[in-house]
Parts: C-alpha cells; structure tokens; sequence
C-alpha cells in the first residue's frame, strides 16, 4: 500500500507543480526581471563588466524554471505521501483527507512560514555573496529546527491530551512551540544585507510572491493528496 501512496504523491506533486509554475511564471518571473536589470545598472554604475550568460534568461524563466518546480514539487509530493503513510491512522482518528490537511498545514508552518520569518526569501542583487555559505547554514538549521519543535509540540500534545484533554494539550503544546521558536529565532544571527536603493515594493512582492508559490504547493499537495489517497484507503474500512 505504501508503494501506491507514494505513486500518487508524486501525481499529486505533479499536479501542485503545474500550479506552482504558472504562478510563479506570471507573478515571480517579472520581478526577477527588475532584480536582474537594477543589478545591471548597479554594476555598470560600478564599472564593471557584465559576465555573459551561460544560459539565456528566456530558458531560465521558462524551461529551467519549469524543470526546477516539478522536479521539486514531485520529491516533496513522494515524502508527503511517506510522511502520511505513517501519520494515518496512528495519531487521530481523521480520515484521508483531514489527515493529508493537517501533515500539509502543519508542513508549510515549519517548513516554510517559521524560517520565512526569519529569514524570507530575496531576489537577486539582495545578498552578499561572501556571506552565501553563512546565509544558507542558518536558514536550514532554522528549518530542521523548527520541524525538530514541531514534533517535540505534537509529543507533548499527545502526553498532555490525557490530563489536559485534547483541545487544551494542543493549546499549551503549541503555546511552548511558539516559545521556542521565538528564542531560537532571536538568538540565531539577523542577516540584512539589501542595498539602500534597492526598490521595497519590488522586494515586498518578490517575498510575497515567493510565499505564495509555497501556500499553492502545499495547498495542492493537501487536497489532491487527500482525494487520492482516500480513493485508495476507502475498501479496506468497508
């Protein structure tokens, strides 16, 4: 059974990826497109000497970027689908379909939203590439760490239903998540490297054009997931 989940996790991976590419296509490609040309007029203002592209940027926008949403959308929709093939039946009582909102809900929360905070998402011309190495090993240990609170949460959630009851161990164990992750997040280092002119709208619309994408992806992944998913479990519960 689990070989056939993960069969449609990807087809519902696949699904998301069609929506996440035309999304980002019309929302997000244009202001990459400001990014790049205020990073052109910063360099030539500098003197130096624009690199010639290896890859032109009508293929980076269209089938690169193509090739790059699906083939991460598909993986996410394959551990999406492992991630539920354990979740199920095991913790709650909710079917399919809740079972498949509640995994991506609580997904983007840690995966996306909690680091997002932190650290959102720049376009290009924002970032220091002396720093990139840095930027990138705090961004992903906030991310593990924020997965690794959000287990913690759901254990102690399910330790405190029998004292507590259910509604009142969600609350305090998502009181203590909330906590944590807002220690954590002021201790790591604040990273704020956009230049003084650079456009606030242009980077205000890249960030929120980017959370976007991730909104559709795991959206998509939830409900499709969740209607294929309780397609295949429905016989074994008649």
């Amino acid at each position: 059974m689990v070989g056939n989940l993960l069969l449609r996790g990807m087809l519902a991976g696949a699904i998301a990826g069609i929506l996440v590419f035309a999304f980002a296509y019309t929302f997000g490609e244009p202001l990459v497109d400001q990014a790049i040309a205020f990073e052109e007029a910063a360099a030539q203002a500098a003197g130096q000497t624009a690199e010639p592209e290896l890859v032109s940027r009508a293929t980076q926008a269209g089938l690169g970027l193509f090739t790059g949403v699906m083939t991460y959308a598909i993986a996410v929709g394959g551990l999406f689908a492992l991630a539920f093939a354990f979740v199920h039946g095991r913790f709650s009582r909710l079917g399919a379909r809740g079972t498949a909102a509640v995994i991506a809900l609580a997904a983007f929360v840690a995966i996306v939203l909690v680091p997002a905070i932190k650290y959102p998402a720049n376009p290009p011309a924002v970032g220091n590439p002396d720093t990139i190495g840095v930027r990138t090993e705090v961004f992903f240990l906030m991310i593990v760490v924020s997965v690794a609170s959000l287990i913690a949460a759901v254990a102690l959630a399910r330790n405190l239903s029998a004292r507590f009851g259910i509604w009142n161990a969600a609350i305090l164990s998502g009181a203590a998540y909330l906590v944590f992750i807002g220690l954590v997040q002021y201790l790591l280092p604040t990273i704020n490297e956009v230049p003084e002119n650079y456009s606030a709208m242009v980077l205000w619309r890249f960030r929120t054009a980017s959370l976007g994408m991730h909104v559709i992806l795991w959206a998509a992944l939830g409900i499709v997931f969740g209607v294929l998913a309780e397609k295949r479990l429905r016989p074994a519960f008649r």
